[in-house]
C-alpha cells in the first residue's frame, strides 16, 4: 500500500501517494529532505510556508544526516547587504515576485488584470520512495500549496529518478468558484552554483540541426523561446551550464531539457546578486490558456541532469530514457527509405526491384515514403486525402506490401497527419478545419501546405479513422509521422495536447506499432513526443559528414538506439558532397541503422560492401544500443572521436573520423576513454572499412600490428591517429582480453 509522510506545515489534504516510502528512503528533519540516486545528491528545503528550494543538487554527499540538512539550510543564507530585502529572499524552485525575486517569476498570470502576483503560503508535503527503494534508488517528492488570496491551488512534483535525472513538472488549479484565470506562462527554475561559468545550448536550421554554440554565464538572461508551433530545428534541445571550459570528459555540469512538442521557453539567468538558475516550460501565446474555475493547468516535465562532463551526463539522460517501459526493446530492424530512392515515382516494377534488393542485402523494414495516397504527384497537392491513389495503386499496397512481407520484411508506411494541402478534397470540403487565425485570413503556406486544426472534433476523428483503417488494413508495422511546417497563428497548447491523444489512441488500438517522430527532419525532437513513440528522424540530410556533427549533438539527450540514420547515395543530395560509402556507412553504423538509396543505381561492388555492413551493423548492435556512448576531446578540431563502451566494457567500438584538413602534418595520440582500466584491450580495424589503404594516407604501424593495451593506457596515452584525407573515418573494435 502507497504511505505517505507528512512533514510539518501540511494540511491534512488527501493525496494519492505514487507509490511505496521505506522508513530508509529520504533523510528528512523539519521538512529538510535528501535524495539520492547514481552518484547525483538532491537536498530539498520544504520548510514553513515557501515553495520548496533546491539546497543542492550534484555530486552525491557522503553520508548525510538531518543535522547536516539543517547546517547547509543554514550556510545557504546569504547575508543582508545595503538597498536589500530586509530577510534576503531565496530562489524557488518556482520563483515568486511577491517574494522580492527580481529574475523571472515561475507563475505568470492574473485575473482580468488582479491577482497577478500570487505567493503560495500554506503547503502539504509528501515523500516516496524511487522504484528499487534502498540507498541511493532516488524518490519524489511532491509539494502541495495554496494562495488564498489569489484563489490558487499549486502542486509540485520534483522527482530524482534511479538514473540520477532530476524531473519537475508543476500543476496548477484555479479554486475561484467563478472566475476565469488566464494563465501567461509557468516556467520551473534550478539553480546552479556561481562555479558554472559557461552556457552551451543547441541552434540549427533545416538540414543542420542541433548545431552547438557556447558563451559566457554572465548577469541577465539567456532565453531561448520554441515559437515554432513545434520543438524546432533551431530548438535549445539542451541548455547546459558549466564549470570553465568543461568538455565531454571533464567539468562538472548542470543541463536542463523542455519535454514538450509545442511552443517552449529555455532559459539561463544570473541575477546581479549572484543567484544563478537554469530551467524552462511552456511557452503560451496572449490570453491563449484561461482556466475556468476548477480548471487546472499540467505543465510540462522539465528534465534536468548532472555530470562529471557532458559524458556523464549524457550517460544518466541515456539510463532515464531506457528504463522507461514504451523503450524499444529487442533488436532494431535494418531499415530501407524509399524516398531518396524514388522520391514520387511510385511505379510498382521500379519499387519491386527496390524490395528486390533491399532483402539481399539484409534489411528487415520496408518504408513506402511520401506518394502514396490520391493526388500526390509532388509536394503542392493531396495531403489530408488519406486515400490509396487507385490509378497508381488499383489494387491498394497489397502487391507491394504482400512483396515485402515474402521477403521477411515489415512493411512501413509515411504519414503526414497533422497537415493538408489547399489542393485536396479534404481542403475543399472542410475548410473550417484548417488553423487560422480567423475566418478570411490563412496562414502563409510553407512547402505548399497547411496545419489541421486537430482541436476540431470532426478533423480529430477523420484523422484517427484513415490512420486506423490503414493501419488495419495493411498490417503496418512502422508509420514515419512528418509534419513538414511550422505553426503560425495555431493555438499550439490545444493542438499538441491533441496530437499526443492521437498518437495514443492509435498506439492502444494497434499494440506493437512503431511510430517516427519525422518534423521536416529533425524539427520534432523531444522527450514529450517520445513519450509516444519509438525513434527520432534526426535530420533530412543524410551526407555522412553533416551528420557526424547532427548525431553527436542529438545524442547528447537521446540513445543510438532511437535517432535514425541512414546510408544515401555517393553524392549527397542535399549537399552535393560525394562520399565514400566506408564514410557514410560508418556513420550510420553508431544509430538505428537504414539505407535510403536508389539501389539499382549501386554497382555489384557496393551492394556487396552494403552487405557487410548491415551484417556488422547486425552483429553489433545488441551491445550497441545499450551501452556507454562516448565523445572524446581531442585538441585537434579536425579530428573527431567518438564510441559507444558495451555496458559490461567488454568491448567497445570506436570511430577516428577525419572532419576537414589537419593544420599539422600529425594528429598526435588519441585517448580512447571509457574502458575498463585495469582490463586489457585487443585493438584491431573493423572491415570492411579497414583498409590501409583507403582510410589513412600513411597508415601507423600499430594498425597492422596485434596491439594489446590495457584501459588505463588507452585513456591516459592513447593511441597515434593516422594522417587520413577529410570524410574519411577509421573504425576501431577493442575486445577485452
Amino acid at each position: 500500500m502507497s504511505t505517505a509522510t507528512t512533514l510539518p506545515g501540511a494540511d491534512d489534504a488527501e493525496f494519492e501517494a505514487p507509490g511505496p516510502r521505506p522508513d530508509a528512503r529520504a533523510d528528512e528533519a523539519d521538512g529538510l529532505v535528501y535524495l539520492e540516486a547514481a552518484g547525483v545528491g538532491l537536498a530539498l528545503d520544504c520548510r514553513g510556508r515557501r515553495l520548496p528550494r533546491i539546497l543542492h543538487w550534484g555530486r552525491a554527499l557522503t553520508r548525510v544526516s538531518a543535522s547536516d540538512l539543517e547546517e547547509l539550510a543554514l550556510l545557504l543564507v546569504p547575508a543582508t547587504v545595503p538597498n536589500s530585502l530586509d530577510v534576503p529572499a531565496q530562489v524557488a524552485i518556482l520563483p515568486e515576485q511577491a517574494t522580492g525575486w527580481f529574475g523571472l517569476p515561475g507563475l505568470r498570470g492574473h485575473r482580468d488584470g488582479r491577482q497577478w502576483s500570487p505567493r503560495f503560503d500554506t503547503h502539504q508535503v509528501s515523500c516516496y520512495a524511487g522504484a528499487g527503494a534502498g540507498a541511493g534508488a532516488g524518490g519524489e517528492v511532491v509539494v502541495r500549496s495554496t494562495d488564498a488570496a489569489c484563489h490558487l491551488s499549486l502542486e509540485i512534483r520534483i522527482e530524482l529518478t534511479a538514473s540520477g535525472v532530476l524531473r519537475v513538472r508543476a500543476v496548477l488549479r484555479n479554486t475561484d468558484a467563478e472566475q476565469r484565470y488566464t494563465l501567461d506562462g509557468l516556467v520551473i527554475a534550478l539553480p546552479v552554483p556561481n562555479a558554472a561559468t559557461e552556457l552551451l545550448d543547441l541552434t540549427g536550421r533545416w538540414g543542420r540541426e542541433r548545431s552547438p554554440q557556447r558563451r559566457p554565464f554572465s548577469a541577465g538572461t539567456h532565453l531561448r523561446d520554441g515559437r515554432r508551433g513545434r520543438t524546432g530545428s533551431d530548438a535549445a534541445f539542451v541548455l547546459v551550464a558549466g564549470e570553465p571550459g568543461f568538455g565531454f570528459r571533464t567539468g562538472q555540469v548542470w543541463g536542463v531539457h523542455v519535454g514538450w512538442s509545442g511552443n517552449h521557453r529555455t532559459y539561463a539567468e544570473r541575477l546581479p546578486t549572484g543567484e544563478s538558475v537554469i530551467g524552462g516550460g511552456e511557452l503560451l501565446h496572449s490570453g491563449e490558456l484561461r482556466l475556468a474555475p476548477g480548471a487546472t493547468y499540467e505543465s510540462p516535465w522539465v528534465y534536468a541532469a548532472h555530470g562529471d562532463g557532458l559524458d556523464a551526463l549524457t550517460a544518466r539522460f541515456h539510463d532515464y530514457v531506457r528504463a522507461r517501459p514504451q523503450h524499444v526493446r529487442g533488436p532494431r530492424p535494418v531499415v530501407a527509405n524509399t524516398w531518396e530512392a524514388v522520391y514520387f515515382d511510385h511505379n510498382l516494377d521500379r519499387l519491386t526491384a527496390q524490395v528486390q534488393l533491399a532483402a539481399e542485402v539484409g534489411v528487415e523494414r520496408f518504408v513506402l515514403d511520401d506518394g502514396w495516397f490520391r493526388g500526390r504527384l509532388d509536394d503542392r497537392a493531396g495531403l489530408g486525402d488519406w486515400f490509396v491513389d487507385e490509378t497508381r495503386w488499383p489494387q491498394g499496397l497489397h502487391p507491394l506490401v504482400d512483396l515485402v512481407r515474402s521477403h521477411g520484411m515489415q512493411f512501413g508506411l509515411w504519414v503526414e497527419p497533422e497537415m493538408v494541402s489547399p489542393d485536396s478534397d479534404l481542403a475543399r470540403a472542410h475548410p473550417d478545419w484548417i488553423i487560422a487565425a480567423g475566418e478570411h485570413r490563412l496562414p502563409p503556406t510553407i512547402r505548399y501546405q497547411q496545419a489541421l486544426d486537430l482541436c476540431h472534433p470532426a478533423a480529430y476523428e477523420y484523422v484517427l479513422e484513415r490512420l486506423d483503417a490503414l493501419v488495419g488494413e495493411y498490417r503496418i508495422a512502422f508509420l514515419k509521422w512528418d509534419h513538414n511546417r511550422d505553426l503560425i497563428d495555431a493555438r499550439v497548447h490545444g493542438q499538441t495536447l491533441a496530437v499526443y491523444r492521437l498518437l495514443d489512441e492509435l498506439r492502444a488500438r494497434h499494440p506493437g506499432l512503431e511510430i517516427e517522430s519525422c518534423s521536416s527532419g529533425g524539427a520534432r525532437v523531444d522527450l514529450g513526443v517520445l513519450e509516444r513513440t519509438d525513434r527520432v528522424w534526426a535530420s533530412d540530410c543524410i551526407d555522412g559528414l553533416e551528420r557526424q556533427a547532427i548525431q553527436r549533438w542529438t545524442t547528447l539527450l537521446l540513445p543510438p538506439e532511437l535517432i535514425g540514420s541512414h546510408v544515401g547515395s555517393a553524392r549527397s543530395h542535399t549537399t552535393g558532397r560525394t562520399q565514400s560509402l566506408a564514410f557514410r556507412a560508418g556513420t550510420a553504423l553508431f544509430g538505428h541503422f537504414g539505407i535510403e538509396w536508389d539501389l539499382t543505381a549501386a554497382t555489384p561492388a557496393e551492394l556487396a560492401e552494403l552487405r557487410r555492413w548491415v551484417q556488422l551493423y547486425q552483429q553489433f548492435r545488441g551491445w550497441l544500443h545499450s551501452g556507454r556512448t562516448v565523445r572524446v576531446d581531442h585538441p585537434d578540431p579536425a579530428l573527431w572521436v567518438h564510441g559507444v563502451v558495451s555496458a559490461d566494457a567488454a568491448q567497445a567500438l570506436f570511430a577516428m573520423v577525419a572532419m576537414t584538413t589537419a593544420a599539422t602534418s600529425q594528429l598526435g595520440h588519441v585517448r580512447i576513454p571509457g574502458l575498463d582500466p585495469a582490463a586489457r584491450y585487443r585493438v584491431r580495424p573493423l572491415p570492411p572499412g579497414d583498409d590501409p589503404g583507403t582510410v589513412a594516407l600513411s597508415p601507423a604501424p600499430w594498425l597492422s600490428a596485434d596491439l594489446v593495451l590495457s584501459g588505463q593506457l588507452l585513456a591516459e596515452v592513447g593511441l597515434s591517429a593516422p594522417p587520413m584525407h577529410p570524410e574519411q573515418l577509421l573504425l576501431l573494435h577493442f575486445t577485452k582480453v
